[in-house]
């Protein structure tokens, strides 16, 4: 290829967007990513090089897993110095966990990976898709003085870019599907495409990409509700080879003060177990030690994942968990935005 064409790959994981309806049975069914292209010859006229990759056969979001964002993480790895922008098909629902964790994964990154997906199939009357695609593709081909303008993992939805690791799925129905509670948007799509440089991520010094491709799935989710009982809990955390808990809390980060609960907690941390702790809300941020209810997990140990959505904690544990690192350093990074994911007061 000419270097001097903007070049971008396409990586079509699956999801809704490359569905068609099976017309013996009204299913959707995954079709060729070839035939997605067919749908969007408008592609052709923006004048960049483009190839795509398909996983095969496509995987719905529902089955996204740790081993697919290794594989995700090794095509970028693998294309990455031939490839000015990366553009990843997804499904919607575990759209915000990828993104999240590739965003951890590829550690130096200096290149755009866009996620975009669809509510309706690309060959819908009414798709949008379409447009997610295209708009896509021109935010991972967009460059300023010979630099990516958006150097970073993000979701293009609905005339919005997001930050990966702040971006939550909030609709299942309408076509804006997706938000950043707690942090602004980085483009904004109507009739011009505008950036708001002030709030990208700038990489700094250019260093050698590095990936990150083992990931410690041996966590928990721990969401409280009213009526959480002992013999529930202990199930969750006397899980063999559990090694850490995103506990997602009430409010401001606040938990039960009943003794039997605060006690199965301490000896979950005694056991080496590691918690954040992240609010149920879609916006604000945890404040341990604001209210008496959360004192004290915060003198047990449990560590603020501030206004980290799950998602983002989730995948930073499990890449964190596989570094082999110790305990106190993965508590330390687990307090420190490394990749934009918090904002600390």
């Amino acid at each position: 290829m000419t270097r001097d064409i903007t070049s971008i790959l396409i990586i079509y994981t699956g999801g809704t967007i490359g569905m068609v309806q099976d017309p013996k049975d009204g299913i959707l069914r995954p079709f060729d990513l070839k035939r997605i292209m067919h749908q969007i010859p408008e592609i052709t006229g923006l004048g960049y090089h483009i190839e795509a990759v398909s996983f095969d056969p496509p995987i719905d979001s529902s089955d996204i897993d740790p081993e697919t964002w290794t594989r995700l993480a090794e095509i970028i790895e693998e294309w990455y110095s031939k490839f000015d922008g990366f553009v990843v098909l997804h499904g919607t629902d575990t759209m915000a966990y990828s993104a999240s964790a590739l965003s951890f994964m590829l550690e130096n990154l200096t290149k755009p990976v866009i996620f975009t997906g669809a509510q309706l199939p690309i060959g819908a009357l009414r798709t949008d898709g379409k447009e997610n695609l295209i708009t896509s593709i021109v935010i991972a081909g967009a460059r300023e003085y010979g630099k990516p303008v958006v150097p970073e993992v993000c979701i293009y939805f609905e005339s919005k870019l997001f930050r990966g690791n702040r971006t939550s799925k909030v609709n299942a129905e309408q076509f804006n599907a997706f938000q950043s509670a707690n942090y602004p948007t980085l483009a904004s799509a109507g009739v011009h495409l505008v950036y708001h440089r002030e709030h990208v991520r700038n990489p700094g010094k250019f260093r050698e990409l590095r990936v990150h491709k083992k990931l410690n799935a041996q966590i928990a989710v721990l969401k409280l509700f009213p009526g959480l009982t002992p013999q529930v809990l202990d199930g969750i955390l006397g899980s063999e080879g559990l090694k850490g808990v995103v506990l997602e809390s009430y409010g401001a980060g606040n938990a039960p003060t009943k003794l039997w609960f605060l006690k199965r907690i301490k000896k979950a941390l005694d056991q080496g177990i590691i918690f954040v702790n992240v609010t149920q809300c879609s916006m604000g941020s945890v404040e341990m030690g604001r209210y008496e209810t959360s004192r004290y997990l915060l003198n047990a140990g449990v560590i603020s994942g501030y206004d980290m959505t799950t998602e983002a904690a989730t995948a930073k544990l499990m890449v964190l968990l596989a570094q082999n690192k110790k305990d106190e350093e993965v508590k330390m990074l687990l307090n420190k935005s490394l990749k934009g994911e918090i904002t600390i007061p």
